[in-house]
């Protein structure tokens, strides 16, 4: 033969594969889930801020065209949901069913602090989220809710008392990522010399500033939702 195999055998075609074919058409399992683009938000808006989000900057980061994406959620307030849904699973509400009241809002007020001081660019996203079609987010308010019940706190005073607690929450937690010398006055100490003897007075083998701040008004918030159980309304 003119390529020198022997007479009778077979032509060469090439490697053999190393596998089954592959067959035609979609996947058998879809690419995207729930989870995968939850956890791809979740980086985008780390990396990007989420002025920049948007569901063509998802796609890309999925490495999917957008109506690959549209397939598996259908705008991006369902993403945002989800997003919301998957931080609050992590916000410890256990202490509702095994602590006294005060306790329990302590445990659930520190963690979701730090939750969320560890996913700060959600935070106005999530502040302004309606909770229709959040699950997750509904059952931590209802324990929350249930346990604030429980001890005494009047039904009209429960949803103000978790507003100021998570707006304060909120507030704290991007505290919690600040600069440790925020309010050094730097030049201008002497132009403000109270608050710049008040930012030195501050003790610090007590704990670190963000966190006694944060101590401190949990303990006022917590003081007037229990003065509410004696009076039945707030002062």
């Amino acid at each position: 033969m003119a390529d020198g195999s022997p007479a009778g055998a077979p032509a060469a075609t090439g490697p053999e594969p190393s596998g089954p074919p592959r067959r035609a058409g979609r996947p058998h399992e879809n690419v995207l889930s729930r989870k995968l683009i939850t956890e791809a938000a979740l980086k985008a808006i780390a990396v990007e801020g989420y002025s920049a989000f948007t569901m063509s900057s998802l796609a890309r980061r999925l490495s999917v065209a957008p109506s690959a994406l549209y397939n598996h959620v259908a705008s991006k307030q369902e993403v945002l949901r989800w997003l919301q849904d998957h931080v609050m699973t992590q916000v410890d509400v256990s202490g509702f069913t095994t602590e006294p009241w005060d306790a329990a809002v302590r445990r659930w007020a520190w963690s979701y602090r730090d939750v969320f001081a560890g996913h700060a660019p959600l935070i106005p996203i999530v502040a302004v989220l309606p909770v229709a079609g959040a699950p997750e987010t509904l059952k931590m308010y209802e324990k929350v809710a249930s346990g604030l019940a429980a001890a005494g706190v009047p039904a009209a005073l429960i949803v103000p008392g978790i507003v100021a607690l998570e707006s304060f929450i909120f507030g704290s937690a991007l505290d919690a990522t600040a600069p440790a010398d925020i309010f050094d006055t730097g030049e201008l100490a002497e132009t403000s010399p109270t608050f710049t003897a008040a930012v030195g007075a501050q003790d610090r083998e007590a704990g670190a500033p963000a966190d006694n701040a944060f101590r401190f008004g949990l303990d006022a918030l917590l003081a007037q939702l229990q003065s509410t159980q004696a009076t039945g309304s707030a002062d």
